[in-house]
């Protein structure tokens, strides 16, 4: 009888050392694979921060690339509400314009303006964002500030060469109706509503084009 319930007791704590093998075996491999997940983490991060040392902050062509996509764009989609009518017939409504009806024309355009310029400045901001990869934001800004190096560029040649110089005018954008010099606080509020816009919609389609490649990088790493 002793033998037998040694027999039982033996059979019992086999089992029970093997349950027990089987759990640490179970909780080593786990841990082994937060050790494993940790360290590629590590190495995801170390990677990105060497890459973004190497080729971030602004990069001049990208920015470039994505100012002429912001140009050509606003030209295309100015020819297009021109074609359209959207654009109010302003050049033969003429410049003779004053009171309520300069008012209500240059609201119209300047909404059209800022509609054609936003959409400009998003996708010239992508452009920039896509190219350059990282900080999406800085691109966008430094395709604005393009934007504004050529707008400085074009009124000194107009200053000092006169109306032959002035390419804005011979494009043929959306403009107010209004001669420039009775132009006032509804003038200032135009410029600085552009200005701002521009900015934005830059701004935000370089972190657009930016998470592209985030995308892309997440892909990889789960592969």
């Amino acid at each position: 009888m002793a033998r037998g319930h040694r027999g039982v007791g033996d059979s019992a704590g086999a089992t029970s050392l093997r349950q027990r093998d089987d759990g640490d075996s179970v909780r080593d491999e786990r841990e082994l694979d937060e050790r494993i997940d940790r360290r590629r983490t590590t190495a995801r991060a170390t990677r990105r921060e060497r890459q973004h040392e190497e080729f971030g902050g602004i990069s001049w062509l990208s920015t470039l690339v994505g100012w002429l996509a912001a140009a050509g764009l606003t030209a295309i989609l100015a020819g297009i509400l021109g074609a359209a009518g959207a654009a109010l017939a302003l050049n033969e409504v003429g410049n003779d314009v004053s009171g309520a009806e300069a008012e209500t024309i240059g609201l119209a355009s300047g909404i059209a303006l800022l509609l054609v310029l936003a959409i400009a400045y998003f996708f010239g901001g992508y452009a920039a964002g896509r190219m350059a990869r990282f900080d999406g934001a800085r691109q966008g800004v430094g395709v604005w500030l393009w934007g504004i190096i050529a707008a400085v560029i074009v009124a000194v040649l107009a200053a000092i060469g006169g109306s032959k110089y002035n390419v804005l005018d011979a494009l043929n954008l959306p403009r107010l109706p209004v001669d420039s010099g009775t132009l006032t606080s509804g003038g200032v509020i135009a410029l600085v509503a552009s200005i701002v816009v521009t900015l934005g919609a830059a701004v935000l389609g370089g972190k657009t084009g930016e998470r592209f490649h985030r995308k892309v990088d997440r892909v990889g790493d789960e592969a």
